[in-house]
């Protein structure tokens, strides 16, 4: 998902952080208030110095409380410097904090919302490296640097216009040697932005290498293959350390030459001013003013430079978060959805008519052809044919994962796609080949299908489904964490799990893909009686590649190539001698 470097300049790049700022305008005020008395104070502090040498020492001091008077003013600056610096402070972490939150709730939330064709090329890897990587650089700029930025940016004025009331010879030739900063900050600050978004993009390949090898351990480590994902992800982790040192070298070579002009300019004006009071043209507390003030030109500079190296490190990182927060989904529900009706008058409750569907990923092959199929409430009907017939596709197209491209699919005779999607899955419960069990509690994983659903409601479903008495002899029973994706519990009892969780959602449809593919005899028997237990009174669509499994249906579907190419109960097509035939008698025989 990786792109190239927006054209767009840094500060419009940021600009999209505004929304997230609107909601904390009040704070946004206040901080800038506070920003705004400390550099004033600041500011102040070389010119209570002049008046003290200039009319103080220099003039000579009447009496101890001309002195007293001087130095209480200066010590009440300070005390208002370091209020204001505190507050500041806390206005614009929080502000970082805050913004950040929301940020990364927005960027969860969007990618809730997409479907599963913006997976097919973005990674989960880099998705997640997005959420937290960039979300922190976002976090660095809002609660930090933007704020030293703008201090750094009004002292830099101020002081200027301060050079310039003390001494206007010297001031202008400091804007004539100054003018020759700007030069290396725009050249070395564009190739700075540049690495900056290659960096991040090597940091999140390391994330999504990580994220894919650790999910995938057993398989790793029973082909023997650590060694090779160690030395797999160390070539992502070495390609992230060289880019992001080619970005630390641009901006070292940065701030040397911005702090070498800078001073040499500021050291050459400094003498020039010494030349000016030998000669009498300029007061010693001028001079000293002049100094203090020069001084904070060049912090601020130096400071500035820094600044806008994590401002471009920033704006990189939010055109990768945009990019995820601009991503739309091609599946969406209508803006005027239609009411779910009741099943159709001739009872078919699902109803596929001409479909055409490829996919994203591969648009020259038809993963459905020409599909025509009516479904009857109440029917188990099952889908069975070789791999790549496009058996998963009818369920993900039923689902609504994706729209076909021709041709359409209805549910109780209304179109999916007039559907509004909660309306639409609402009415349908899957139990997936691959279950999916969260890092959660039996309980909470169970009642995942309905999450208003009562304890008691939870076990019940449990008890239908053959998993309560494996979830009782559990150490905590219900109330035993699981594992990430449910390690802790064997194939047969996550299938049971997944079976309880849809006849907890009680769906009119169930899906079944796959369900006991892979399980020893004992599980498959306990999770075939926990099916028929899901079942009952309810439109069943199943896929199996056993065909034992599916003979009991009430019509047996055989696809290939995505289309149809035979429907009858078992009998009739054992005996039509077809491509069904033909596979029952390789796997029976078997």
């Amino acid at each position: 998902m990786s792109g190239s470097t927006s054209s767009r300049s840094p500060v419009a790049v940021l600009r999209r952080l505004l929304p997230f700022l609107a909601p904390y305008r009040w704070r946004l005020v206040a901080a800038f208030l506070f920003l705004c008395v400390a550099a004033v104070a600041t500011l102040v502090v070389p010119f209570a110095f002049k008046q003290l040498i200039d009319h103080g020492f220099t003039q000579g001091v009447k009496s101890q409380v001309g002195v007293d008077q001087y130095f209480i003013g200066l010590f009440g600056v300070s005390c208002i410097l370091a209020a204001a610096t505190a507050l500041r402070f806390y206005m614009v972490s929080w502000l970082g904090e805050r913004v950040v939150a929301d940020i990364r709730l927005a960027v969860y939330e969007r990618m809730l919302l997409q479907s599963p064709e913006f997976f097919e090329t973005t990674r989960t890897g880099e998705v997640l490296s997005r959420l937290t990587v960039d979300t922190t650089l976002v976090q660095t700029v809002v609660g930090t640097s933007l704020s030293l930025g703008l201090r750094n940016f009004f002292l830099f004025t101020g002081g200027m216009l301060m050079l310039a009331v003390t001494s206007v010879k010297l001031f202008l030739i400091t804007i004539g040697l100054l003018t020759l900063v700007i030069l290396p900050i725009i050249v070395l600050g564009r190739r700075v932005r540049k690495l900056s978004r290659a960096s991040q993009d090597r940091v999140a390949d390391s994330s999504a290498t990580a994220s894919e090898i650790l999910s995938a351990m057993p398989t790793v480590q029973a082909f023997n293959q650590e060694a090779a994902e160690a030395q797999r992800f160390g070539t992502t982790v070495e390609n992230s350390f060289q880019t992001a040192l080619r970005r630390t070298r641009t901006r070292a070579w940065l701030t040397v030459v911005v702090i070498l002009l800078v001073f040499g300019a500021i050291v050459f004006v400094l003498w020039l001013g010494a030349s000016a009071v030998i000669g009498g043209a300029m007061s010693t507390g001028a001079l000293a003013a002049f100094v203090l003030y020069a001084g904070l030109v060049a912090g601020s500079i130096a400071a500035l430079t820094d600044t806008w190296g994590d401002i471009l490190r920033a704006a990189g990182a939010t055109e990768r978060l945009t990019e995820l927060l601009d991503a739309r989904s091609f599946v969406t529900s209508p803006k005027e959805p239609r009411a779910l009706a009741s099943a159709s008058k001739d009872g078919v409750v699902v109803r596929f008519e001409q479909v055409l569907f490829h996919y994203p990923s591969r648009p020259d092959h038809a993963a459905l052809e020409d599909y025509s199929l009516a479904i009857k409430v109440g029917e188990t009907l099952a889908l069975v044919g070789p791999s790549g017939a496009g058996k998963s596709t009818v369920f993900q197209l039923l689902l609504r994962f994706y729209d076909p491209q021709g041709g359409t699919i209805a549910l109780n005779g209304v179109p999916t796609n007039e559907l509004d999607l909660h309306d639409l899955r609402g009415q349908l419960g899957i139990v997936p080949q691959d279950t999916i069990i969260f890092s959660n509690d039996a309980l909470e994983n169970i009642r995942y299908g309905r999450p208003g659903a009562s304890d008691a409601e939870v076990i019940a479903a449990a008890r239908q489904a053959q998993a309560h008495e494996f979830i009782e002899q559990l150490p905590e029973g219900y109330r035993t964490f699981l594992g990430e994706r449910g390690v802790r519990l064997s194939g047969g009892q996550r299938q049971r799990i997944a079976i309880a969780r849809a006849i907890l959602k009680n769906p009119p449809v169930l899906l079944l893909d796959e369900a006991t593919s892979a399980l020893d005899a004992e599980s498959e028997y306990l999770v075939q009686r926990a099916l028929e237990a899901a079942m009952q009174d309810r439109t069943t669509l199943v896929i199996a590649h056993r065909l034992a499994t599916v003979q009991k249906a009430d019509r047996i579907v055989v696809m290939e190539a995505g289309r149809i190419v035979e429907i009858g109960s078992h009998f009739q097509l054992v005996g039509s001698g077809g491509l069904y035939s033909r596979l029952a008698s390789l796997q029976l025989a078997a």
